[in-house]
């Protein structure tokens, strides 16, 4: 029998090594809202500041059709390449407050994005989730639902599936490695279970095994969703790095063990834990140094 190739590691980065402002900065930001104490910025906002972003580094908007949504991408100018990085959206707004739906899941901080754009190791592109940043004119098929209990639906997969597969084509890529952010975790892992060209899966406070984690938080079942966790078996063969803040109380730590643990023996995954971060806060700003060290 193979020897296990799983792993559960802490990477020495300390969070108190960033700047205190962006720290303190975002964390008072996150427990205001919490709190009501400031408003959640427009739709136009929020898809206005993912636009500056990406034009900062020359990259583009671009809607990309499938017959259940219209998603958006921003990419940087086309080139081929034959290893491409698709970058997937967390849940986005998903919720105004615990017992009230958001009308619109475009996310007022775009983490992926960020992380995107800050990926100098690869050719990367950025794909969000259904209905985040599209206009009226696109939003067909924007059912709440589909940020809510179905946001991992058969029908979300489907589309985003084909969307990384019209991505390859226009890169003319061969591989693929798939990063994603929270719930963009579970949409990333589930993608590469289905897939033959995804030779790494990485995920930051992934949401792997959702079922665990609405139990964990005794919260009500995404009764419409697949979960990553049924998949483990296609997911043996693909390496795998799951990232996880220390201090998260999202997406705690041993989600993420537990995931792996149920991979096969000869399963090629490990979870980093990066010490004192939370589900949120500055990720952006330590994953250049992250990235930098997986090269090593």
């Amino acid at each position: 029998m193979l020897k296990p190739r799983k792993e559960f590691i802490y990477l020495n980065i300390n969070i108190f090594q960033l700047p205190r402002r962006v720290c303190c900065a975002a964390f008072l930001a996150v427990l205001a809202m919490l709190h009501g104490c400031v408003s959640i910025p427009s739709v136009q906002d929020r898809t206005k500041n993912a636009q500056q972003l990406a034009a900062q580094q020359g990259w583009e908007a671009h809607i990309i059709k499938t017959p259940s949504f219209n998603l958006m991408s921003y990419q940087p100018p086309m080139h081929q390449i034959e290893q491409l990085t698709i970058y997937i959206e967390g849940d986005g707004l998903a919720w105004i407050t615990s017992r009230q739906v958001s009308s619109n899941p475009t996310p007022s901080n775009p983490l992926a994005l960020k992380l995107a754009l800050s990926d100098s190791t690869s050719t990367s592109v950025y794909l969000a989730r259904p209905c985040q940043f599209v206009t009226d004119k696109y939003r067909h098929g924007c059912e709440n639902k589909y940020w809510t209990n179905a946001r991992f639906s058969p029908e979300v997969i489907s589309a985003m599936n084909q969307a990384v597969s019209q991505l390859k084509e226009k890169f003319q890529a061969s591989r693929l490695v798939l990063v994603g952010y929270s719930g963009g975790g579970a949409v990333a892992a589930l993608l590469a279970s289905m897939r033959d060209d995804v030779v790494k899966l990485i995920t930051i406070a992934g949401n792997l095994d959702h079922q665990e984690w609405t139990d964990f938080h005794h919260i009500s079942p995404l009764k419409g969703s697949l979960n990553a966790a049924d998949y483990r078996q296609q997911l043996s063969a693909i390496e795998q790095i799951h990232f996880v803040g220390e201090k998260d109380k999202v997406i705690p730590p041993f989600l993420a063990q537990r995931f792996i643990g149920g991979l096969s023996v000869s399963a090629k995954a490990k979870v980093v834990v990066v010490p004192e971060q939370t589900h949120g806060c500055c990720w952006d700003s330590l994953w250049p140094d992250v990235l930098l060290g997986l090269q090593k």
